[in-house]
């Protein structure tokens, strides 16, 4: 399993609980990556041909990929080398966010469009969008930045904005305190999806704040699920594991 999402930790412990085997895979961007009910990989493949080399090391029968809906080189390199091997690959793939009333959202198709979707005159960002990713938006300095990341090792001038360091799932009350402790007035975000980091865009809501809004990359074609039950029935386990992990999220 290739994971990293809340999706696929689920996933992880359902199979734990029906005794498959099987291996988590973590791309190894977080210093400690939360523990998972399978045995363990952290780093990169190096590339299709390595994961092509693992796979068949492993005698892997079957890869389901749910990493995070902007993982896409990930996803890619999954599609082109379950392909080459004739191995049946699943995308375990989280619904997009869609607006609801009240919501003020702008969709962008990037990073570069949403650093020039933010606003003229001075705002208050909260930049939600991982540490990967900031420094196009620190090269606006007209704009402060709240950041939120799992690991420690980047600050900010206080003139520039602040770092927050919490690990999700998220809560809307949570989120409406941070919001309203640091005056935001703007959301970026990419859309992932899913309940975990969803109580911004509530908070937003809630707030009047204008969001941003990431739309998700170019993925590969290949056979999707939403949920976990959907991806124990696609291994030929009874709906019955889906139902019992379902009860204990």
């Amino acid at each position: 399993m290739l994971g990293g999402t809340t999706e696929a930790s689920q996933l992880a412990q359902a199979l734990a609980n029906a005794h498959v085997p099987g291996v988590f895979s973590y791309a190894g961007r977080t210093q400690a990556p939360v523990a998972q009910a399978l045995p363990m990989r952290i780093g990169g493949f190096g590339g299709v041909d390595g994961l092509k080399d693992y796979l068949q090391r492993e005698a892997i029968t079957h890869v389901i990929d749910a990493t995070h809906p902007f993982a896409a080189q990930m996803s890619h390199h999954a599609a082109q080398a379950c392909g080459a091997l004739a191995l049946p690959l699943l995308a375990l793939e989280r619904p997009a966010w869609q607006p609801q009333a009240g919501d003020d959202w702008q969709h962008v198709p990037d990073l570069a469009a949403a650093v020039q979707a933010l606003p003229p005159h001075a705002a208050r960002v909260f930049l939600a969008i991982g540490r990967l990713h900031v420094q196009p938006f620190l090269a606006v300095p007209r704009h402060w930045y709240l950041l939120r990341w799992v690991d420690p090792g980047f600050s900010l001038a206080e003139a520039q904005g602040t770092v927050v360091l919490d690990r999700g799932p998220f809560t809307l009350q949570n989120d409406l305190a941070l919001m309203q402790t640091h005056r935001i007035t703007h959301v970026v975000a990419k859309n992932a999806g899913g309940q975990g980091a969803q109580a911004k865009l509530l908070a937003a809501r809630e707030l009047g704040c204008q969001v941003i809004l990431i739309d998700r990359p170019s993925l590969p074609v290949r056979v999707t699920v939403s949920t976990v039950a959907q991806a124990l029935q696609w291994l030929g386990m009874e709906v019955a594991h889906a139902h019992e992990t379902e009860r204990g999220v």
